[in-house]
C-alpha cells in the first residue's frame, strides 16, 4: 500500500472514492480549483441516501435534511398532468449542496485525504499510453493513477490521446444548460409541491416550480445555453401559472452545465480512471448523478484495492467499468435512448390527451 493517488477534481464521487482509498493507506490527495467555501452550488439536490451508506458514510444530521416531494408532471397543453407517488421509505432526500459536500469532505479527511483548494488541473501527464499524472498552473505532479472527477468539461478527459478511445466532447443532445434560483413564495402551496412543466411554451426546455418551504425553487433547462432575456421572458409566464412564485430572488441564479446522456463507453485507461460527471453518471431524464457516483465510488476502490500487482492498468481497472455498467451504466442508457426520442418530440406529440 501506500501507492500515490491523485484525484482530478472535486466531484461527489471523486471525493468518496478517495476517502475509500486513503482508509486502506493509500496516499491520496484531491485537486481541486474552488476554495473551500464555495463547493457546492446555492441550491438543494436530491439523491439516494444508499449511496452515502454504499461508502460507509452515516446520515447526515436530520436537520440537515428533508425527504424529497413527490413529482407532478404537468403536459405541454398544461390540459393534462401525472403525479409521481413514491413510498415514503424509497424517498429520496434532499439537502443543500454545500451540506452534502461537507459531509462528504469531513468524511474524506477522517479517512486522511489531503485537499489542495486553489488549484486549478490544466491537463494530464502522458508517459507514452499512460496518464502519468497532472498538471497544474504551477507545476506536474505524478501519480500512479489518477481518478478524474474534474466534470463535465474534465480538462483531463478532454485532453487523453485519442488511443485511448474515451469520448471526449459531449453531442448537441449530451448537455442540459440550466438557470436554478430561489425566489420568494407569494402564496402557500395546497396541491401540487414540485410541478414539472414538459416542453415549455412550446420550446424545447424543461421547468420546474417547487415548494422549497422557504422559498419557490424554480428551475429552467434546455439543450442549448440561455440568456437572461430568455430566462426573465420564462419566469414572466412561469408566474402567470403559478401563485407563489414571487418576483425577488433570494438565492441562487447561476447558469450550469450538466451531462443528460449514457455514462462514458469507456472509464478506464492505464493510470486513469472517470468517475461522476466526468464519466456522465447522471441520471439522463434528471440530470442528478451524486446518488450514481458515490455507488461507483466503492466499486472503483474495491477495485484499486483488489489490484495487488499495483499496477492500475486499463487491464486491472476493467472490473470497474464492468461492475459499474452491471450494476448502474445498464440501467442509464435506456433512459438517455428515451431522452432523445423525447428531445425529437413537438409539444403535440407529448401531450398525454
Amino acid at each position: 500500500m501506500g501507492k500515490r493517488i491523485i484525484v482530478a477534481g472535486g466531484g461527489h464521487g471523486g471525493i468518496a472514492a478517495a476517502a475509500l482509498l486513503a482508509e486502506q493507506g493509500f496516499d491520496v490527495t484531491v485537486y481541486e480549483r474552488n476554495r473551500r467555501k464555495d463547493m457546492g452550488y446555492d441550491w438543494t439536490d436530491i439523491f439516494d441516501k444508499n449511496g452515502l451508506f454504499a461508502c460507509g458514510m452515516e446520515m447526515p444530521p436530520k436537520e440537515k435534511y428533508r425527504l424529497k416531494n413527490d413529482m407532478t408532471f404537468i403536459a405541454p397543453s398544461r390540459t393534462a398532468k401525472i403525479k409521481q407517488h413514491v413510498p415514503e421509505e424509497q424517498l429520496e432526500i434532499q439537502m443543500e449542496r454545500k451540506d452534502i459536500y461537507d459531509h462528504i469532505i469531513a468524511f474524506a479527511e477522517h479517512c486522511g485525504v489531503k485537499f489542495r483548494f486553489e488549484t486549478e488541473v490544466k491537463a494530464p501527464v502522458m508517459l507514452g499510453g499512460r496518464v502519468a499524472g497532472i498538471r497544474t498552473k504551477d507545476e506536474t505532479v505524478y501519480a500512479d493513477l489518477v481518478i478524474d472527477a474534474a466534470g463535465i468539461n474534465s480538462p483531463v478527459r478532454k485532453n487523453l490521446p485519442d488511443c485511448l478511445g474515451i469520448q471526449k466532447a459531449t453531442d448537441k443532445y449530451d448537455t442540459f444548460h440550466v438557470y436554478r434560483a430561489f425566489y420568494n413564495k407569494t402564496a402557500p402551496v395546497e396541491g401540487d409541491k414540485y410541478r414539472v412543466y414538459l416542453l415549455f411554451d412550446g420550446k424545447q426546455q424543461i421547468c420546474w416550480v417547487a415548494d422549497d418551504e422557504e422559498y419557490t425553487d424554480v428551475l429552467i433547462g434546455r439543450f442549448t445555453p440561455l440568456t437572461d432575456e430568455e430566462v426573465e421572458e420564462t419566469l414572466t409566464k412561469l408566474r402567470e401559472l403559478n401563485d407563489d412564485l414571487g418576483t425577488e430572488r433570494l438565492r441562487g441564479g447561476q447558469y450550469v452545465t450538466i451531462p443528460v446522456r449514457q455514462p462514458l463507453g469507456v472509464l478506464v485507461a492505464d493510470g486513469y480512471a472517470a468517475i461522476g460527471d466526468s464519466a456522465f453518471m447522471t441520471v439522463p431524464m434528471i440530470g442528478s448523478g451524486i446518488a450514481n457516483s458515490l455507488k461507483a465510488a466503492r466499486l472503483l476502490a474495491n477495485d484499486v484495492i483488489a489490484d495487488d500487482k499495483e499496477l492500475y492498468s486499463a487491464e486491472t481497472l476493467w472490473s470497474y467499468q464492468r461492475e459499474f455498467y452491471k450494476k448502474l451504466g445498464n440501467g442509464l442508457a435506456p433512459l438517455a435512448v428515451i431522452k432523445l426520442m423525447i428531445a425529437s418530440f413537438s409539444p403535440n406529440d407529448l401531450d398525454y390527451c
